[in-house]
């Protein structure tokens, strides 16, 4: 995914507050796996009301409406001092993480801003409806087939763009009740999958949502 720097200002950068150090290495294995799918992509930071919410793409959608994009979203209790919504490239998070103490709670906001049309693309709030429980095993087993349809139809060498065109294809086929099976590999690439558990989804408009006791993923 192509990014371009946001020049604004870098001064007042504001300090998010999270309950404690092992939030913030939870922070640093999302950012960790994040970029393991695309080392240069980026994350969504919005924190408001006692709560901070963390966005990741999986999946990169096409078209003004971004048909296709599944996104990874975490939540935890945190404190700002005023509402933050920014785009940072993970790069950026992963060397303020670095560079943090190791009993600190507290991450201070990348300067540098970046744009990312996945961002814009918002999923609703309210609306939703549970579908389904999924066992995470199965989940990840469609995942496993996913990886593996795009290992076969992109040999070394495909373009980057007809890698993209099929990942969009495989990941976006319908399973089950319809749901994508990018909500599948978003779960697993992100760590949201654990042993012996059971995923909740949920359905509102055009919106998927697979949500575990780790995370959520979100598909259009």
């Amino acid at each position: 995914m192509t990014t371009a720097p946001d020049t604004r200002g870098t001064q007042g950068q504001p300090v998010i507050t999270l309950p404690g150090p092992s939030e913030l290495d939870d922070l640093a294995v999302l950012t960790g796996r994040a970029k393991r799918l695309d080392p240069e992509g980026a994350m969504r930071l919005q924190c408001a009301e006692g709560r901070l919410a963390t966005w990741v793409c999986v999946v990169q959608g096409a078209g003004v409406l971004g048909d296709g994009t599944v996104l990874g979203l975490r939540a935890a209790q945190a404190e700002c001092p005023r509402p933050v919504d920014v785009v940072v490239p993970l790069a950026a998070v992963t060397d303020r993480l670095a560079a943090r103490g190791a009993d600190t709670a507290d991450f201070s906001v990348p300067p540098t801003e970046v744009r990312a049309g996945w961002a814009s693309i918002s999923p609703p709030r309210g609306g939703w409806e549970a579908v389904a429980r999924i066992d995470e095993g199965d989940l990840a087993a469609v995942a496993r087939a996913g990886i593996e349809e795009i290992t076969v139809g992109a040999p070394e060498g495909s373009g980057a763009a007809a890698v993209a065109d099929l990942r969009r294809r495989v990941w976006g086929a319908p399973v089950g009740v319809g749901w994508p099976r990018g909500l599948a590999f978003g779960a697993q690439a992100l760590g949201f999958l654990g042993d012996d558990r059971e995923a909740v989804l949920w359905r509102t408009g055009p919106w998927w949502r697979l949500s575990t006791q780790r995370g959520h993923v979100l598909a259009r």
